[in-house]
Formats: C-alpha cells, structure tokens, sequence
C-alpha cells in the first residue's frame, strides 16, 4: 500500500492555488470546486476542494512535505510572502520541522527527517 493523495478543504479555492503554487507544487488538475498538484519529488499528490463552510473552523489533520534542504525553503518561501507560525526547529522526535498554515486554515509542516523518518532509533522490531 501508497499514500497516493491527500484532500483537503479550502474556503477560497483562488488562494489556495496560489499558496500551493508558491509552495513549488504543480497544479495538474483545477475548476472552481477542486485542484489538484503534483510534486516536484515522488508521485504523491495533493487536492482541495472548495468548502464554504471550512471557514473558521479548526483544522483536524496536518500535512507534512518533506524537503532535504529545509532552511533555505524556508527562506526562499518567506521572500515569496509566506508567513511561518514556526521557524525550522529540531525536533525531539529528531525532525527538523517549520509550520504554516493554509489560506484556510489547514495546518502544514515543512520538514527534514532524514533516515529517522523510517528508522528513528526506537523503531519498534518487525513481528514475525
């Protein structure tokens, strides 16, 4: 099993675009109702759809990107006018993560995690 895609719910499906875009994702799909972008790494992709009552609401998931050279997308996506509610940090759990949130409030984590994604030094044993 893949991780293919993740939806999420937008309030202004315009910005959403543009801050997807910004983020140096590739819209592939799009009308007034969805969007859909791939990624410049891998085949997963991303959607949003529009959701006029999302707004205001609480965000229930967030969405990790990971990207090996962390700080200087950070700092590439501040000169584009992105604004970060988190500065690129180390993490106990031996993540290096900046977050963000969406034009509609959907909560997003920028991160580097390395080998430690998949084998953090208490990676449970495999289960014969």
């Amino acid at each position: 099993m893949n991780l293919n895609q993740v939806t999420l719910a937008v309030h202004d499906m315009e910005l959403a675009v543009k801050f997807y875009t910004k983020l140096g994702l590739n819209q592939i799909v799009g009308d007034e109702y969805y969007a859909r972008f791939s990624f410049p790494d891998g085949d997963a992709t991303l959607s949003v759809y529009l959701d006029m009552e999302k707004q205001g609401l609480d965000c229930r998931g967030v969405v990790y990107f990971e990207h090996e050279k962390l700080d200087e997308l950070v700092m590439h996506l501040k000169s584009e006018g992105i604004e970060f509610t988190h500065e690129p940090t180390m993490q106990s759990y031996l993540w290096k993560e900046a977050a963000l949130t969406d034009p509609s409030g959907n909560k997003i984590k920028l991160y580097w995690a390395g080998e430690n994604r998949l084998n953090p030094p208490w990676k449970l044993e495999a289960r014969a």
